[in-house]
């Protein structure tokens, strides 16, 4: 089941520049596995030791927040579209 991970910038030093990534996983842990095999040092910025997503990190499937559904053990299909964005923070 191949998913599409979109990249958002600041990671794309991890992936040669490339903007997306293709996976065949079944969840967004999978995912996050196939990433670090594809490109060492993912994993590291994407979740903590535990495996949690880190809190300045969101991963969403298909538009929704992964936060708000089952988390890494969201499940997959073939065609979704699994997008980070890291988050940001500011102001004056």
């Amino acid at each position: 089941m191949a998913v599409t991970v979109k990249i958002p910038t600041p990671l794309r030093g991890l992936t040669l520049n490339q903007d997306t990534a293709s996976v065949d996983v079944a969840d967004v842990a999978g995912c996050v596995a196939a990433l670090e095999g594809l490109f060492p040092g993912m994993r590291e910025r994407l979740v903590d030791e535990g495996g949690e997503i880190r809190r300045f990190v969101n991963i969403y499937v298909n538009g929704e927040d992964v936060r708000f559904l089952s988390g890494t053990a969201t499940a997959l299909k073939s065609g979704d579209e699994v997008s980070i964005v890291p988050a940001v923070a500011g102001g004056a």
